[in-house]
């Protein structure tokens, strides 16, 4: 999937619209909810968490001490009760739908607890989000595994089946439908006849959509079972890192690259009245940044600068997609979003960040730059209209 010249126009975050909204993120205090939770914040949104308490140590979310700069709950989106009270008492205009079971191998560990916080916690929030009269929009975000696999070599699109091997894809693929669902149902703009129970249903217009990323990396990630931050656990140790699936083929991206998709995205359900953003997107790195684990843990062997390895795990595991790739054709031609990062950027932009913090430097203002220098880099392609040389 390429980009042409003339396509990379309007990729930017509107500061503007965010300045004072109200928005809730679930599972903020987890490695994808903190990035997006801190570029809230710069943006002057008004920020609200729900989540579980901080899940590992050292945690991203300490480290921008996050739970004094926004209004931080912690709570298991499985209790209703619970979730209903503080999401009311919040009334946001905007809910990013985060908080998840997100890893694969604990889903063979734990496949209930999989199934629970992903199935009906995401039915949960939907529940709630009926209630709330300042909504605008609501933005679920599950996994490129939620796709059936069948190790095709090109990417899947939005329209493909669902489903999933193990209990964790397959989970994100049930939040997928109880989504699609609740938008029919409850969330959706006036069907075409203008009497089905869509619209019988429907109390209000409020734009309900999914999305999908692929693999994404970045500082500040410490989730254990998951490649980067096993390499970079293991390097600041001076240790090798041992790698489980060397030949699988995923979509890296940069974390920041899907966040900017949902930010925009967000931004069209709550100012444009079509409901062609209310559905399901993808959003995944060029072709190009498919590439295997071997290949990215020897460029990380690289980038690291002290001496580091890997090697390959020969004991059996459990089952995991070999070949995964997004087709971002859809994103590209109706939001005009596009990846700006190569996987090359991408590592380094992470790599550097877990240098420093081997150095005990103050990580908060290491990841605010990072996210004003991909702001600037944005803009700067967004000028030129074409890919910017730095």
């Amino acid at each position: 999937m390429g980009f042409g010249q003339g396509s990379l126009e309007n990729l930017v975050v509107n500061p503007s619209f965010w300045a004072s909204k109200k928005i809730l993120v679930t599972g903020h205090t987890g490695f994808k909810g903190a990035w997006l939770s801190e570029w809230l914040l710069e943006l002057g949104a008004e920020v609200a968490g729900y989540a579980l308490a901080p899940p590992t140590k050292p945690v991203l979310f300490n480290q921008l001490n996050l739970a004094q700069r926004l209004n931080h709950f912690e709570g298991d989106i499985r209790d209703l009760l619970k979730l209903s009270a503080f999401m009311k008492k919040v009334d946001p205009e905007i809910v990013f739908h985060m908080a998840a079971q997100p890893l694969v191998r604990q889903s063979y560990i734990d496949p209930l607890e999989t199934y629970s916080t992903n199935v009906m916690g995401t039915a949960h929030v939907l529940e709630v989000c009926r209630s709330l009269p300042g909504l605008r929009a609501v933005i679920v975000i599950t996994t490129d595994k939620c796709y059936e696999n069948r190790e095709w070599h090109w990417g899947y699109r939005e329209n493909e089946p669902l489903g999933g091997h193990d209990p964790y894809s397959s989970s994100k693929a049930c939040a997928e439908l109880v989504t699609s669902a609740y938008r029919a149902s409850f969330f959706n703009l006036q069907s075409e006849t203008g009497n089905s129970a869509a619209s019988v249903n429907c109390q209000k217009r409020v734009g309900l959509a999914s999305v999908r990323a692929g693999n994404v990396i970045g500082g500040g990630d410490w989730a254990t079972d998951r490649l980067i931050p096993d390499a970079m656990r293991a390097f600041i140790k001076d240790r090798p890192v041992t790698i489980r699936y060397p030949e699988a083929i995923r979509p890296w991206q940069h974390v920041l690259e899907p966040l900017r998709g949902y930010l925009m995205l967000a931004q069209k359900l709550v100012t444009e009245e079509s409901s062609v953003f209310a559905g399901a997107w993808n959003f995944g790195p060029q072709e190009q940044d498919a590439r295997s684990v071997h290949w990215v843990m020897d460029r990380l062997c690289e980038l690291w600068p002290k001496d580091s390895s890997w090697r390959h795990d020969v004991k059996s595991q459990p089952h995991e997609a070999t070949y995964l790739k997004l087709d971002c054709t859809m994103a590209h031609a109706i939001l005009n979003w596009c990846p700006v990062l190569s996987l090359e950027q991408a590592l380094g932009l992470t790599v550097d960040w877990y240098v420093v913090h081997a150095q005990g430097e103050d990580m908060a203002s290491v990841t605010q730059q990072q996210i004003q220098d991909y702001v600037k880099y944005v803009a700067n392609i967004s000028r030129k209209g074409h890919e910017y040389d730095g």
